[in-house]
């Protein structure tokens, strides 16, 4: 769920989690990302993948804003050509999870076995083992993910890499989304005919 920041014009500013359903087509990323940037809102993470529906991605997106600009952000994406659907799930019982990896230096085998130990504690793994280093992996909360980064900072990270928060609605509730119809073609349907026009 998001976090109560700052506040403007009497509105809270939060954490909004926003769940994109788009055409797996080239270029419509770059789209919804220069829509957030000419709204100026600030994306803290962005991920995207396939769905269970051929030809449709989803994407989500955190995003700080407060309830009304969210709102906005929300309106404007359906004008995007390709977005299919556009779901605020912050306010709704959700489960989120992020993976991360951290490259950890271990020059001794004291240092190792601390490290180990605090890898055991957060459930985390080592997925790589080096001479002098250790490659973490762990899939959680962004909580769980801070607090394992911290206990870690002493021992020196040499490397982090984040993939962004993913969510899903707890239940059997499900953002549902067709895939996407074929470009209608109108004008002249004249095979010979080089000048037809297609609307999606």
């Amino acid at each position: 769920m998001g976090r109560t920041g700052s506040v403007i014009s009497g509105f809270a500013i939060m954490k909004h989690t926003l769940v994109i359903y788009v055409e797996d087509k080239p270029g419509v990323l770059n789209r919804v990302a220069s829509l957030f940037r000419r709204r100026a809102f600030n994306i803290e993470s962005l991920t995207v993948g396939h769905t269970e529906k051929p030809g449709v991605s989803r994407m989500t997106v955190l995003v700080e804003s407060d309830t009304h600009g969210a709102r906005r952000l929300e309106a404007n994406l359906y004008k995007l050509v390709n977005v299919l659907r556009v779901h605020d799930i912050t306010a709704e019982a959700s489960v989120y999870r992020e993976l991360a990896m951290v490259k950890v230096a271990t020059a001794t085998p004291e240092v190792r076995s601390h490290v180990m130990q605090l890898v055991d504690v957060f459930r985390a793994r080592v997925v790589d083992v080096a001479p002098d280093a250790v490659i973490i992996e762990t899939t959680g909360t962004e909580a769980k993910i801070n607090g394992l980064l911290e206990v870690l900072q002493p021992y020196g990270i040499l490397e982090l890499v984040r993939t962004g928060r993913v969510g899903m609605v707890r239940g059997s509730q499900s953002v549902m989304v067709e895939p996407p119809e074929p470009p209608r073609v109108t004008g002249k349907t004249n095979p010979d005919d080089g000048n037809i026009s297609y609307s999606v």
